[in-house]
C-alpha cells in the first residue's frame, strides 16, 4: 500500500507532516461526515469506520473508504488499522439521545462506555495513540450560577433579545455533574482518556460541543436523525409542511422572552476545531496527555428567537405551541471557548444565527426526505489511489 503525507506550515514556521490515514469512527453521522470533508479539504486521507446504525453511507464522499463495523469489534477494527496504517483517530461513534438514555441506560453504558473501552484497547494494541473525542456539554449537567460564571457580554448589540447584561458562561473548570446516562457515559469516557494518557501515553483531546447546527454550505450533506430531537431541524420540518407546529417547552424562564437560551455552533466550525485538535496531537513538539475544550459561539439565542429567524430565512409561517417546561432544562447555557482560542487557535467563523439556519434550510429544502433520496452501500465505491478496499 502507498501512503502519503502532506506538509503544512505551523504557527511557529516549522513544517508539520500530516500522516496519510485518519480513522473517523462514526464518520457517516451528522458531525462526522462534515469532519471527513474538512479532512479532505486540508489534505488528510480519511477512512470512515461506522456500523451505520444511525449513520448514512450517502454522507460519505465518493472515494473515501467506508468500513462497516462496531468499535467493539476488535477483529474488523484491528484489520482496518493495519491495512490503512492509521495514525490518528477521530471518535464520533456513540449514541447521543438524552431522552433515550433515560429510558434505556443500558444501551448507553454498553455502547458508549464498554465498547468505547474495547475501542481504546484496540487502538493502543496497534500503536495508535492520537485520539480526538467527540464529547458534549451534557457532562456539566444542570449548572448552578456562580459569581465567576456571570460575565458581562461585550458583543455588539444586533437586536436579539439574548443580548442581555449577563449570561451564564460554562468554562472547562466547572465540575462534571451529568444528569442523564448520555452525559454520564461521555464523562466516564473522558475520565478513561485522562487515565489512559497518564498510564499508556495516549494523546487525547475531548471536544465538548454545545448545540451543533447548520449544514455544509454546498448543501450536499446535513442533519438527518431518526428520531429528530434538535430544535433547528424540527423548526424547519414545520416550514416544509412535514410537521404541523413546533412545541416550545416553557415560556416562563428568567430570560428576556421567557424561553430558554442556548449556544448554537455551526457544524463546519466544529469540523475545523477537530482539524486543529488533530494537528496539535500529531505535532511531536506539543505536549501529550489529555485536555478538554468547550466548543460554542459564546453567545446565546432563545428558542423563540430561533423560530423567528427561521421564519425570516424560509419565508414560511411556522406555528408554535407553548408547552410545559421539561425537567432539567436550565434557563441559559452559553459556552466559554477561550481555552480553545488560546490552545488551538480556534474560534467560530459562522456565529450568525441567520447564516446557521440558512445553511440548514438549504439542506432540508434540497433533501426533504433526507438521505433516503440517495443511495450508497459500503464498499461500492473505488478507494482513493493507493488505498486498499476493505468492506464488511
Amino acid at each position: 500500500m502507498i501512503s502519503f503525507s502532506v506538509v503544512i506550515p505551523s504557527e511557529k514556521g516549522r513544517a508539520i507532516t500530516i500522516p496519510g490515514t485518519i480513522l473517523v469512527a462514526g464518520g457517516a453521522g451528522y458531525i462526522g461526515s462534515h469532519v471527513v470533508r474538512a479532512l479532505l479539504d486540508v489534505g488528510y486521507d480519511p477512512v470512515v469506520y461506522d456500523n451505520l446504525s444511525r449513520g448514512h453511507p450517502q454522507a460519505v464522499p465518493p472515494g473515501v473508504p467506508l468500513i462497516k463495523g462496531d468499535i467493539g469489534n476488535t477483529q474488523t477494527l484491528g484489520r482496518t488499522i493495519r491495512d490503512f496504517r492509521v495514525e490518528g483517530v477521530l471518535h464520533f461513534a456513540a449514541d447521543s439521545l438524552v431522552g433515550e438514555s433515560m429510558a434505556n441506560p443500558r444501551r448507553y453504558f454498553e455502547n458508549n462506555v464498554s465498547q468505547g473501552l474495547v475501542f481504546l484497547r484496540t487502538l493502543l494494541e496497534h500503536g495508535v495513540k492520537n485520539l480526538v473525542f467527540s464529547s458534549t456539554a451534557a457532562v456539566y449537567g444542570d449548572p448552578v450560577v456562580r459569581p465567576l460564571d456571570r460575565l458581562a457580554t461585550d458583543r455588539p448589540t444586533d437586536g436579539h433579545l439574548s443580548n442581555q447584561e449577563d449570561l451564564l458562561y460554562l468554562t472547562e473548570g466547572r465540575p462534571l455533574r451529568p444528569t442523564n446516562p448520555y452525559g454520564e457515559s461521555k464523562a466516564f469516557f473522558e475520565t478513561a482518556l485522562a487515565r489512559y494518557a497518564a498510564a499508556y501515553g495516549l494523546r487525547a483531546i475531548a471536544l465538548r460541543y454545545f448545540n451543533a447546527a447548520g449544514a455544509h454550505f454546498s448543501g450536499e450533506i446535513g442533519e438527518d436523525h431518526e428520531p429528530e430531537t434538535h430544535l433547528i431541524p424540527l423548526v424547519l420540518k414545520v416550514a416544509l409542511g412535514q410537521s404541523e407546529k413546533i412545541i416550545v417547552y416553557g415560556n416562563d424562564y428568567p430570560t428576556p422572552d421567557g424561553s430558554p437560551i442556548r449556544d448554537y455552533i455551526h457544524v463546519d466550525d466544529l469540523a475545523q476545531a477537530h482539524i486543529l485538535a488533530l494537528k496539535v496531537l500529531l505535532d511531536p513538539e506539543r505536549p501529550g496527555g489529555f485536555k478538554a475544550y468547550n466548543l460554542g459561539n459564546g453567545h446565546g439565542y432563545s428558542v423563540l428567537e430561533v423560530i423567528e429567524v427561521a421564519r425570516e430565512v424560509t419565508g414560511r409561517k411556522i406555528p408554535l405551541e407553548i408547552g410545559p417546561r421539561r425537567a432539567g432544562d436550565p434557563a441559559i447555557l452559553v459556552a466559554s471557548f477561550e481555552r480553545a482560542r488560546q490552545d488551538l487557535g480556534w474560534e467560530p467563523r459562522h456565529p450568525d444565527l441567520r447564516r446557521i439556519i440558512a445553511s440548514a434550510w438549504e439542506w432540508h429544502r434540497r433533501h426533504p426526505g433526507g438521505y433516503l433520496q440517495q443511495a450508497r452501500t459500503p464498499g461500492n465505491q473505488k478507494p482513493l489511489p493507493g488505498r486498499p478496499s476493505l468492506a464488511e
